[in-house]
């Protein structure tokens, strides 16, 4: 029985891949490829389909399953595709009646879907750190966004449900594990956050050595989160933000929840409890209005909150957003604007990556000579090490890329 995986996007959808791989061979599918998509950018949607293209090229017996929020917020586009035997929504790709029935349209209205579901795993293919699912959906409405309406309204798994999972995989063998969600700083079991959850996981779980999180919103984050942030080693000292912009007009068109003066006075706080912490951050270039002193504070704002690892969107409208009916820039002036954004976080990691050179860090080795710091800075092995491997390396260099370990 063969079912291959193409996983596009976030964390959230490299777990959920794995629960579709169970799901898909318990249904008996066969000689199938499922391509997992992505809808955060118009580009995300290109490459999914160009990829579709590609696979039912070269492998044309195959058949080829599309689901994840692109085949949510457009599933007729993908069924119109004769490259694609079926479409599952985002609820459908997780359960077992979809992958039963057969259906060559499966999807449902995300927004009527109120509880998030468990669903357990043994183990992430080709993966050294585990991800577990904590809550999905998003609650906020941020003008240039469409995954509301591909993951649904927020909703969190009972902290019981994630421990029982967090056990399972400590058990299996991995020694870090990545808390995932599309916002999972709204975390909400019965009026205990995501600090109360990270104080029972580390607390219940004293074989598992690193906890780290992915992207946070800053505004979200509560005084449990900071202060195991501060006094717990294992919580490891990498926090991406969804910041967005630097300019203060700017993020209230974004319909964002923070000022810049939120973000820079976050960061501030975080370096004094976590002296060690480094920040990556969402920043998109070229946003509908942006002039060139607006975009200055995006530029202005790596320094100011000491970013080290950006992710640079260059703004595309999503059909169907506010963002996309307000007045465009030029794909031009957006493309340039991403490149001189691009080459700020290049220049502020190769200054991080510096003050690296000549410490020891403890690191968690991974597939291809690669291992990662507990700032989730990458580490150029001399020699390939077996992944999953915690040990401390002393860095003699950086390539302006990565870290270089003897």
């Amino acid at each position: 029985m063969s079912v291959d995986l193409v996983t596009f996007g976030c964390r959230l959808n490299i777990a959920e891949s794995e629960v579709i791989r169970h799901r898909a061979e318990q249904a008996g599918v066969d000689n199938a490829v499922v391509v997992n998509t992505c809808a955060v950018t118009s580009e995300a949607v290109r490459q999914a389909r160009q990829n579709i293209r590609r696979i039912k090229r070269e492998r044309p017996d195959v058949s080829v399953i599309v689901t994840g929020c692109a085949a949510q917020t457009d599933a007729q586009a993908f069924a119109a595709m004769p490259e694609v035997d079926r479409v599952l929504g985002n609820e459908e790709k997780l359960g077992t009646a979809a992958w039963q029935s057969g259906a060559r349209v499966a999807v449902s209205d995300i927004m009527a879907t109120t509880a998030a579901r468990p669903h357990p795993i043994d183990h992430l293919e080709g993966h050294t750190r585990a991800f577990v699912q904590v809550q999905n959906g998003c609650d906020h409405r941020c003008t240039f966004c469409i995954i509301p309406f591909g993951r649904g309204n927020s909703r969190s798994l009972p902290i019981e449900e994630v421990l029982m999972q967090a056990r399972r995989l400590v058990g299996n063998g991995y020694r870090e594990i990545v808390l995932t969600g599309v916002d999972i700083t709204s975390y909400d079991d019965g009026g205990l956050r995501l600090g109360a959850l990270v104080k029972r996981l580390l607390k219940e779980l004293p074989d598992l050595a690193r906890l780290r999180l992915s992207s946070i919103d800053s505004v979200e984050v509560d005084a449990d989160l900071l202060d195991v942030l501060a006094n717990d080693a294992r919580l490891m000292p990498h926090l991406h933000l969804s910041l967005q912009h630097g300019d203060d007009i700017i993020l209230k068109r974004m319909k964002r929840r923070h000022s810049r003066a939120d973000a820079i006075r976050f960061c501030d706080e975080v370096r004094r409890l976590r002296p060690d912490v480094a920040f990556g951050a969402d920043i998109i270039a070229g946003f509908p209005t942006e002039t060139e002193d607006m975009f200055a504070r995006s530029l202005g704002l790596v320094d100011e909150c000491g970013l080290t690892q950006l992710h640079v969107f260059p703004f595309s409208p999503r059909p169907g957003t506010p963002a996309a009916r307000m007045p465009q820039l030029d794909r031009t002036v957006i493309k340039e604007r991403a490149g001189r954004l691009r080459e700020k976080g290049a220049a502020a990691l190769a200054r991080h990556l510096e003050r690296q050179v000549g410490g020891t860090h403890q690191v968690l080795t991974e597939r291809g000579g690669i291992a990662r710091t507990a700032q989730f800075t990458p580490v150029k092995l001399a020699s390939p090490l077996a992944p999953g491997m915690i040990l401390d390396l002393t860095v003699t260099g950086h390539d302006g890329r990565q870290l270089l370990a003897a």
